[in-house]
């Protein structure tokens, strides 16, 4: 059986330990079911010096003892949580890691985990994921790393992983049992778990998103809730800016200060978001959707989607929409 060690540390991620031991072991039960019990994955958590490890929701967690990080393990996850800080200041589970990663097959990060991998020099050239919020944090911290915040899990190099925030953990374990075992078992296991099989590792983090800052300025927030309130109003510059009583270039420079992002950026966001959420809740043709959302055609929405998301709008609908 493949030896799975899922590094436990105060203040973890419940979800970064639990989806993955939960495919790892669903797998185990589906290989034993099917005459093959010896193919299946030794799923174990374990923590510098055992004992109870604490999650940052205060779930309390059994954990063993480090193995020996020459002892025949096969794939080490590294999942994140707010007490990954102190994990990486705690040379025992640093210098663990880089002994791991020297006879491992693969090191997997799950969120913030990466910063794990990253510490341990592990990500040195390589392009890496991890959740949304923390990946400005992770390119300044670690510039050697060339961080992409977008995808849902990215195979850094020939033996590491790094997946986004939280239930990408999750994905990113479906993509190693089917490339461990075929896609029929791990079809089997995401049926078992409800889960939908399987998230494409280059699809973009849905979760990451349209939350943008509100605007200090009274003036450009009613125009970002005048956006948000009708996504497919007209929304050009200049009639943006004519509500702010500002000349386009004027209004222009404001509204990116003050946001973060270009005016025909961000109605652009919105009106994605809009379009997504009606193809999840809505038998509405694309076409309708597009219409009602301020893209005009079809084709419009379908290359801003494929551009944003990574998917387009057909294949978003099939995996998201709500029964």
């Amino acid at each position: 059986m493949r030896s799975v060690v899922i590094l436990g540390y105060p203040g973890i991620q419940a979800l970064d330990v639990v989806g993955p031991f939960d495919v790892f072991t669903a797998a185990t039960l589906n290989l034993a079911a099917t005459g093959r019990p010896d193919d299946g994955y030794a799923v174990t958590l374990a923590a510098a010096g055992g004992g109870t490890v604490t999650t940052g929701t205060g779930l309390a967690l059994v954990a063993e003892p480090l193995p020996a990080p020459d002892g025949g393990i096969d794939t080490v996850v590294l999942p994140g949580g707010w007490g990954v800080d102190d994990a990486r200041k705690n040379p025992d589970v640093v210098d663990w890691v880089k002994a791991v990663a020297g006879s491992a097959r693969r090191i997997v990060t799950v969120c913030t985990g990466t910063f794990l991998a990253a510490q341990a020099g592990l990500l040195d050239g390589c392009r890496a994921t991890t959740h949304w919020a923390y990946a400005n944090r992770l390119a300044r911290e670690f510039p050697s790393v060339t961080v992409d915040s977008d995808p849902i899990f990215v195979r850094s190099s020939p033996t590491v992983w790094t997946a986004a925030g939280v239930t990408a953990g999750i994905d990113l374990a479906l993509s190693l049992v089917e490339e461990d075992h075929g896609t029929e078992v791990a079809q089997t296991v995401a049926r078992y778990l409800v889960l939908y099989l399987r998230r494409p590792g280059g699809q973009s983090q849905f979760a990451a998103p349209v939350w943008m800052p509100r605007a200090k300025r009274p003036t450009i927030r009613d125009i970002q809730e005048a956006i948000e309130a009708e996504p497919g109003a007209a929304h050009s510059i200049p009639e943006l800016a004519r509500r702010a009583a500002m000349s386009p270039r004027h209004f222009t420079r404001v509204f990116t200060e003050e946001v973060g992002e270009a005016p025909g950026a961000y109605v652009e966001r919105i009106r994605t978001e809009a379009a997504r959420r009606q193809l999840e809740e809505t038998d509405d043709t694309v076409t309708v959707i597009a219409g009602r959302c301020g893209f005009g055609t079809a084709e419009t929405l379908r290359r801003n989607f494929v551009r944003r998301l990574g998917i387009s709008p057909d294949q978003y609908r099939k995996a998201f929409a709500f029964a």
